[in-house]
C-alpha cells in the first residue's frame, strides 16, 4: 500500500497495513535540500523539490502544495512583507481594506492571472507529476476568518464583528468566493485534497463562530466537495469551543493543534471523523526525545482510536531533531500505540 492509498483507505474506512502520516513540514522541508525559504515560498519548483525529497527521506504518504498565507491577499493588492528566510507576512497597519469601504469594488480574480496564486496552482502540477501515483497531492487556501484577517487585519476584523456584522458577511463572502475559484484550480492541476487553514477562527467565540465562520467554511468544504477534492481543515490554536461545528463541515479529515483534547473531539465528532495530530511540535518534535516522540503519539492514538493519521499539532519546525522526525515515522508503520520499548 502506498501513500496516497493509504490515506484514502483511512478516510474510506478500509483495511490500513498501518497509520498514514501526514506532518506538515515547510521551513524543515525548505531546510533539508538548503533553499531559503523566500525561495521555497516564490518558486514552485524549489517548493515542490523539497516536498518530494523530504517525504521520500522520511516516508510520509503526502506532499503539499502549502507555504504561507499571503499569496491570495498578495495577487489582490496588498501589501505583503518578503523575507529572505521566512514566510511572506502582511502588513497589517497597512492592510488592503483598512479601508473597508474598498470591499464593494474588489473582485475575485483569476488564479491564473495572480503571480503567486499561479504559482501555488503550477507547484500542485509538478508534485503531481513527479508524486502523484505514490503520494497524495495537497492543495491549500485559506478559510474565511484567516482570509478576512489577511485583507482586513486581525485587529479590526475582531472589532467588526461587533460594530459591522454586515461587513464581516460580505467580507467572508468575498473571500470564500475567491477561495473557490483558487481550490478549483489546483483540483484541475491535479490536488486530490485541498487544505483550509483558518487560523484567526480560533480567536472568536462559539457564537460568533457559529454565525459568521461556520456557514462559509461550509460553504468552502461543499463547493470543494462539489468539485471532486476532498478538505482537511487546519485551524491553529484552541479549538475545543468549535468542536461541534467543525465536526459538522463534512471534512475528510480534521487537524487538531497540541493544546486540544483527542478525546474529546472524538467523543464530539463521532468515530466516522478522520483526526490528525497533535503532539506538541516545539516541546516534543523540536525540543524532546524520539522517546517523548513515541510515547506522545501512542496517547493521541489511544485517545482517538483507529481513524487516525499521524501528525504533529502544526507545522515541524525547522531545526528539529532528525530522529525525533524519524520517530514519528517510526510510530506511523508500527501502527501499535504502545510506549516505545
Amino acid at each position: 500500500m502506498n501513500g496516497r492509498e493509504r490515506i484514502f483507505a483511512v478516510i474510506q474506512n478500509k483495511e490500513l497495513d498501518c497509520l498514514p502520516l501526514m506532518p506538515i513540514t515547510m521551513m524543515f522541508a525548505a531546510d533539508r535540500i538548503g533553499a531559503k525559504y523566500g525561495d521555497y515560498a516564490s518558486d514552485c519548483r524549489i517548493l515542490a523539490e523539497a516536498q518530494i525529497r523530504t517525504a521520500e527521506e522520511y516516508d510520509f504518504d503526502y506532499v503539499s502544495a502549502i507555504s504561507d498565507p499571503a499569496r491570495e491577499a498578495a495577487d489582490l493588492g496588498a501589501n505583503i512583507h518578503y523575507f529572505d528566510d521566512q514566510p511572506p507576512a502582511i502588513n497589517e497597519a497597512n492592510a488592503l481594506l483598512a479601508d473597508k469601504t474598498r470591499l464593494a469594488g474588489l473582485k475575485p480574480i483569476d488564479p491564473s492571472q495572480g503571480r503567486r496564486m499561479s504559482d501555488r496552482v503550477q507547484g500542485v502540477a509538478l508534485l503531481k507529476e513527479r508524486a502523484g501515483s505514490d503520494k497524495l497531492i495537497e492543495g491549500w487556501v485559506e478559510g474565511p476568518c484567516a482570509q478576512g484577517a489577511d485583507l482586513r487585519g486581525i485587529n479590526r476584523l475582531m472589532m467588526d464583528f461587533m460594530d459591522d456584522p454586515n461587513f464581516v458577511r460580505d467580507l467572508f463572502a468575498f473571500a470564500i468566493d475567491l477561495e473557490l475559484k483558487f481550490a478549483r484550480a489546483q483540483i484541475e492541476a491535479g490536488a486530490d485534497l485541498i487544505g483550509v487553514g483558518d487560523a484567526a477562527a480560533s480567536l472568536v467565540g462559539p457564537a460568533l463562530y457559529k454565525e459568521f465562520v461556520f456557514p462559509e467554511e461550509k460553504r468552502l468544504v461543499d463547493g470543494i466537495h462539489e468539485m471532486g477534492g476532498m478538505v482537511r481543515l487546519h485551524i491553529c490554536g484552541k479549538t475545543k469551543k468549535h468542536y461541534e461545528g467543525m465536526g459538522k463541515l463534512g471534512c475528510e479529515t480534521v487537524d487538531l493543534d497540541w493544546m486540544n483534547p483527542m478525546d474529546a473531539a472524538r467523543e464530539v465528532m463521532g468515530p466516522d471523523q478522520a483526526l490528525c495530530g497533535n503532539i506538541d511540535p516545539v516541546e516534543v518534535v523540536k525540543n524532546g526525545t524520539p522517546e517523548k516522540v513515541w510515547n506522545g503519539l501512542a496517547e493521541c492514538h489511544r485517545q482517538t482510536g483507529p481513524k487516525y493519521i499521524v501528525g504533529a499539532g502544526c507545522e515541524i519546525p525547522r531545526e528539529s531533531p532528525l530522529e525525533n522526525v524519524r520517530a514519528i515515522t517510526e510510530y506511523a508503520r508500527s501502527n501499535q500505540p504502545v510506549a516505545m520499548p
